[in-house]
């Protein structure tokens, strides 16, 4: 089941009455129209009046008629009930206001989808030893709800190091997970992104970077065979340096 939706508007009117100290004393009236269903069918129209904070009177339109929660808001339900033109104009307001503000608003906001930017990045570099860091970055997507998983050789892992999803402020959103792994030879991981902007599951495969041919993995060693074979190409070059200048 789809949460309701509201979709409401506020007419404030501030009284003040003073008396020695200033005391101040407000009513005001809340319009609302609440559903669920995408096509309105369960549409409801609340026009509540309040006093203070407190609620006095009250038309539903699944009860078509003024309800009264005060001694005053009895008063006041009996009154309007007994306009046939107060009583009319309430219970068409589900048609008249509330539907068509709830479709434009379904139109411009609920209907609508942009897809994330996706974004995969080395936070740490790691070895066969050490694990690397990962990140999948998702940026300026809506709506807010969104999956990222990771994928290892085409195989969901399921021991995601954090995921963090933010508002940017401007109604879209950003998501950052991270993924925490010993690097394997020949070994695809991949970020999978799911969201409404997308027709289908985004598959996004991590290249890590060319390695450098004066990078190495771990400590340089020599043996002593080693030391001897250099130490001969050295005094080889030396000797044939000498020549040539002879």
């Amino acid at each position: 089941m789809s949460l309701p939706k509201l979709w409401s508007f506020h007419h404030i009117l501030m009284l003040s009455v003073f008396s020695g100290a200033a005391n101040g004393y407000y009513t005001y009236n809340w319009v609302q129209c609440i559903y669920s269903s995408p096509d309105f069918s369960d549409m409801v129209y609340l026009n509540s009046y309040y006093f203070n904070k407190y609620l006095f009177v009250q038309f539903n339109s699944t009860v078509g008629k003024f309800v009264g929660f005060t001694e005053f808001g009895v008063r006041n339900a009996e009154i309007w009930n007994n306009d046939p033109a107060i009583l009319q104009q309430n219970r068409a307001e589900v048609d008249i206001f509330c539907k068509p503000n709830a479709a434009l608003t379904k139109t411009a906001i609920y209907d609508k989808a942009v897809a994330p930017v996706v974004k995969l990045s080395l936070v740490k570099k790691g070895d066969s030893r050490h694990p690397s860091l990962l990140m999948c970055s998702a940026y300026d997507f809506y709506p807010e709800q969104i999956k990222v998983s990771w994928l290892r050789n085409g195989t969901l892992v399921t021991d995601v190091t954090s995921t963090e999803k933010m508002p940017n402020g401007d109604w879209y959103y950003q998501i950052h997970t991270e993924l925490e792994y010993i690097p394997k030879a020949g070994e695809n991981i991949s970020c999978m992104v799911e969201h409404a902007g997308f027709s289908k599951p985004m598959i996004y495969d991590w290249n890590p970077p060319p390695v450098s041919e004066f990078e190495w993995s771990g400590p340089l060693l020599f043996t002593a065979g080693d030391a001897a074979l250099m130490l001969g190409i050295i005094i080889a070059a030396a000797g044939f340096i000498y020549y040539k200048s002879k």
